[in-house]
């Protein structure tokens, strides 16, 4: 069991030099990766809280209409049975 466990650890060692490597050619740092993700990470969270900030009054508006169709379409199956 301890040579699976070896054979994966180096493997993952020989993969972590190869892909360092390769980050090395195109100058990227550890720390400009991470930094890079961080900022991903804010930019993606900002992209989703505006798309709510433009989608949120065309719900309410669309909700205004749709909800209370809803219910009485509800409603009506509720009386004739049909729940």
């Amino acid at each position: 069991m301890a040579s699976r466990h070896t054979r994966t650890i180096l493997r993952l060692v020989v993969l972590s030099l190869a892909v360092g490597l390769v980050l090395s050619l195109f100058d990227i740092s550890p720390l400009n990766a991470l930094a890079s993700i961080s900022r991903t990470a804010a930019d993606v969270f900002r992209a989703v809280v505006d798309a709510l900030a433009w989608a949120l009054p065309y719900i309410i508006a669309g909700a205004i209409i749709v909800v209370p169709i809803w219910a009485v379409w509800r409603l009506v199956n509720v009386m004739r049975g049909k729940q």
